[in-house]
């Protein structure tokens, strides 16, 4: 047996000894690229961040490399998210693809081996909104998936808690298309680290539909539907999110799924809240809302707070107003701060 071999098995015991979190009233706070309000997105320290402060769960998106290895970027893309554009050495492989109908410019992940990725480093996407994050420019590479779980699993024998992932499979049919599916090293990472049942801390979600239905045939693992206010899977030109979210949509998406991640304008409309929540609930769907923030730019106009000199808007209002819709889970970019918000509610 490796040594490598001892050690997973050694953290599976060890994991088995701590009980998952009991059933809460309170929702489940998803980690959103990790604590990316307050460091760089999809990195190890944006997701120890959010893990300390007491995030439930972490969601990487994952894309792959030239090489079959995925890897956390919110995009494929990378030219917002890294130095690469200051590496003259890669200056040849920027260039334009259509991904999901839309042209997009740029070096992409699917262009370079991991070693290559290792030798840039990451950035803040919007380093105009957010300018304390600047300061960790050029401090952490780009992470695999495997980091990630190691780091999850070395924060569990810490704290003594379960602490959960919630992978995105970003692209999936642009990347099969590739030959550079997410099924296969997906579940064979997880697996390998004890990931298998619904039993385990674990939801994968996708704006796809034709990878989840391909996971659900191969694992037990909980999957979630995104959808969105406009538009529909990229794998099903002909299907709009509004066709999904109907009585009739819900139930179909209830035969290969275990809940759905709306944005927070599916759940919240101007005039209050909508029969989203509810009728998810009726078809045996969870409802895990997407992507709460504090700025004002990304708040509803009741919840923008224009005088404040930070420019952050009533975001405990935000969060109770969303969890009083009854969802199951919310994706924040501050999730200690959306951890705050919850307990004078109680």
């Amino acid at each position: 047996m490796r040594g490598g071999d001892v050690v997973r098995i050694g953290l599976l015991l060890l994991m088995s000894l701590i009980p998952l979190s009991a059933a809460r009233a309170d929702p489940l706070i998803i980690a959103h690229r990790g604590a990316s309000g307050e460091r760089p997105e999809h990195t190890l320290a944006s997701y120890e961040r959010a893990i300390d402060q007491g995030a439930d769960y972490i969601e990487p998106d994952l894309v792959l490399t030239k090489d079959g290895v995925l890897v956390a970027r919110h995009e494929n893309e990378i030219g917002g998210t890294t130095d690469v554009a200051n590496h003259p050495e890669f200056a040849d492989r920027k260039t334009s693809k259509t991904i999901d109908g839309l042209e997009m410019s740029g070096w992409f992940t699917e262009d370079f081996t991991l070693a290559e990725l290792r030798t840039l480093r990451a950035r803040e996407r919007l380093p105009d909104l957010r300018t304390a994050n600047k300061r960790f420019d050029g401090l952490y590479p780009i992470p695999t998936f495997e980091e990630i779980v190691q780091l999850v699993r070395a924060k569990e024998a810490e704290s003594s808690r379960r602490i959960g992932l919630y992978p995105e499979t970003k692209h999936p049919s642009y990347f099969a298309g590739l030959g550079l599916p997410h099924q296969a090293p997906l579940l064979d990472l997880l697996s390998r680290y004890g990931y298998q049942t619904e039993a385990d801390p674990v939801f994968i979600q996708s704006f796809e539909v034709g990878n989840l239905k391909a996971i659900r045939a191969a694992s037990r693992l909980r999957l979630i539907q995104l959808v969105d206010a406009e538009g529909g899977p990229a794998d099903l030109p002909g299907t709009s999110y509004a066709d999904m979210l109907t009585v009739q949509g819900l139930t179909d998406v209830a035969a290969y799924a275990d809940g759905i991640g709306p944005s927070t304008a599916l759940v919240i409309a101007p005039e209050g809240a909508t029969a989203l929540v509810g009728r998810a609930h009726d078809a045996g769907l969870q409802v895990h809302v997407w992507t709460m923030r504090m700025e004002n730019s990304f708040l509803p106009p009741q919840y923008q707070r224009l005088d404040d000199p930070q420019g952050l808007g009533d975001f405990t209002g935000y969060v109770r107003a969303i969890v009083a819709t009854g969802v199951d889970g919310l994706f924040s970019d501050f999730p200690g701060q959306a951890r705050a918000a919850l307990v004078p509610a109680r």
